[in-house]
């Protein structure tokens, strides 16, 4: 990985943790494989910290931009299977 994730300097550590994961649970997604329910998990601690869908486009559209990944994809395939299936190798873009 040689990209910075988008963080927002006033979250405060807890935050910036979960958002961290959110983005690493995406990354997995795309690179090994991770389990529905864990994305899901993931992403419910990004939404805590992020409830705005505005700023949740904005920051998963950085997010692509920095990584090429599309963390709507994910998401939306996590959604679609039930908990312990495993989202893996969606397209990128």
């Amino acid at each position: 990985m040689d990209y910075n994730y988008p963080i927002r300097h006033d979250w405060s550590t807890t935050e910036i943790i979960a958002v961290a994961a959110f983005y690493e649970a995406v990354e997995k997604a795309y690179e090994s494989g991770i389990a529905g329910e864990k994305l899901m998990e993931a992403y419910r601690g990004f939404k805590k910290v992020v409830p705005s869908m505005a700023e949740e486009k904005t920051l998963c559209k950085e997010f692509e931009e920095a990584s090429g990944y599309v963390c709507y994809r994910v998401v939306q395939a996590a959604k679609d299977t039930s908990g312990e299936e495993i989202i893996k190798g969606m397209p990128s873009r």
